[in-house]
């Protein structure tokens, strides 16, 4: 099983849980901020991975960005040598009137392109730029390259969970299995 478990403490934060990237898109979430708990169960759903986490904190900037930090740290660890596994991974997701589009590159190499295409600066209990840096940071801390647009439309709820189910989809394309690899890592330098 490729599981890791997921503990960040700082002056600011304290996160605990498990990822299992073999999992069915099991989710226990409890971060104290409604709107960015819908986000994560809505990732954990889509990608068919498994994670338990709780996270508190003085302020919903830090502990949405130590989440991205937390998980982001755990993929990585849990793809261990990153053997056999895809890499890359895309998806275009629509959500009513909204259209969004993800590409990953597992490549050991970070790099974050979001754009949600919001202009306001709230979606319900959550700062926009707070969830544009949970994605840059996961990015970050697993050392992917990550690439987010949302293309169109006009709920920005819709926007954001869009995003977030095409990135859902794009992980788990990156991080499934390809017995065409047979435990290979997929590159020519053979290192990600």
């Amino acid at each position: 099983m490729r599981e890791a478990k997921i503990k960040r403490k700082t002056k600011e934060v304290e996160i605990s849980g498990i990822i299992n990237l073999d999992g069915e898109g099991k989710s226990e979430v409890e971060t104290g901020i409604k709107f960015f708990n819908h986000i994560l169960t809505t990732i954990v759903k889509h990608s068919m991975i498994d994670l338990t986490i709780k996270a508190s904190g003085d302020l919903a900037h830090h502990l949405i960005e130590d989440v991205g930090i937390a998980i982001g740290s755990a993929i990585l660890e849990a793809l261990g040598e990153k053997k056999g596994i895809k890499r890359f991974g895309y998806a275009y997701i629509p959500m009513d009137e909204a259209l969004a589009r993800t590409v990953i590159d597992l490549s050991g190499r970070p790099y974050a392109k979001i754009n949600l295409n919001i202009s306001q600066e709230k979606i319900e209990d959550a700062k926009t730029e707070d969830i544009i840096h949970f994605f840059s940071s996961l990015a970050q801390a697993s050392k992917s390259t990550l690439h987010i647009k949302v293309i169109y439309g006009v709920n920005a709820h819709h926007k954001v969970e869009a995003a977030a189910k095409s990135f859902a989809l794009a992980l788990k394309e990156a991080i499934s299995i390809d017995e065409k690899l047979k435990g290979k890592i997929p590159s020519v330098k053979e290192a990600l």
